[in-house]
């Protein structure tokens, strides 16, 4: 009696030309509900919760930033307040991550009398990005602080001006220029169409690539996140008979994918950190 009815229904719509009646039927039908409505990139612009439409707009995404750096900075300020030559748990911890990244980044790319300099910077660029990607995993927070391209940028910029003030102080900046625009061993007449696309890479295309990289993962990981747990609510609340077992596989995808964006949020701080010191190491070496 229910394929009659909704037959009957779907017959009426066609007859009175409303084209979207009979797939929305068949949802009403089938799930005991007008259908699934699937998260979209609207998820990552909320509305301003303080200052609306200024300069200082204050919303959700800038919430969950705040609460990533006083979570941060107040986790390293305990671990270390005290320090002792034989550390604590906290302490060690602490250690651990500057050790991984001294030994498996800085020195591994730039050796180890050129890490020494650039060891703090680097380790607060791993620790900054992997704090404001976590924050996508975080219950009652569930956004990464990176998947709006705002903050991207401002990590982006802050190593290309660093990655240019390095490469011109060392190698001053006509030199800087030609070691990096004007590849050598290149026959002459290749320069007009080499030093573009070299001028491209250099100002534009490393630090673009660092701000989007970033971004487009989080964004990825985010809306993955949403569409398993509100497909997981839909299921078991809103759908009927055994589509509502649906649910448990829809749940299990759910934490599988947390997992899997708990790794994903710590080798994009790897990434964004190794590509920066390839980036700084590029600049200060001399080519010619």
């Amino acid at each position: 009696m229910r394929v009659l009815n909704l037959a009957a229904t779907v017959l009426t719509a066609v007859d009175n030309g409303d084209a979207e009646a009979p797939s929305r039927n068949f949802f009403q039908w089938l799930f005991g509900s007008d259908g699934f409505h699937a998260p979209s990139i609207a998820d990552l612009n909320p509305e301003p919760l303080l200052f609306g439409g200024t300069i200082f707009e204050f919303n959700r995404i800038t919430f969950v930033r705040v609460v990533a750096a006083v979570v941060m900075i107040g986790i390293f300020w305990l671990a270390t307040r005290r320090a002792r030559v034989v550390p604590g748990r906290g302490q060690g911890a602490i250690e651990w991550i500057v050790d991984f990244v001294r030994v498996q980044i800085v020195e591994l790319i730039m050796g180890e009398e050129r890490a020494k300099k650039y060891l703090a910077f680097l380790t607060t660029l791993f620790i900054a990005v992997a704090f404001f990607n976590a924050t996508g995993v975080i219950p009652f927070l569930n956004i990464a602080g990176t998947s709006l391209i705002g903050l991207p940028i401002i990590m982006a910029l802050w190593v290309y001006v660093l990655y240019l003030s390095e490469g011109v102080r060392q190698q001053g900046f006509g030199h800087f220029l030609k070691s990096n625009l004007f590849p050598p061993g290149v026959p002459w007449p290749i320069y007009f169409l080499l030093t573009p696309i070299e001028a491209l890479q250099v100002f534009v295309l490393r630090p673009g690539t660092l701000a989007l990289r970033l971004a487009a993962n989080m964004i990825a990981g985010h809306l993955l996140l949403v569409l398993t747990f509100a497909a997981t609510q839909y299921f078991l609340f809103e759908a009927t008979g055994v589509l509502k077992g649906v649910s448990v596989i829809s749940l299990a995808s759910g934490f599988a994918f947390t997992l899997f964006e708990i790794f994903v949020a710590l080798l994009q701080a790897y990434v964004f950190t190794i590509l920066s010191a390839v980036y700084i190491n590029l600049s200060l070496e001399d080519e010619h």
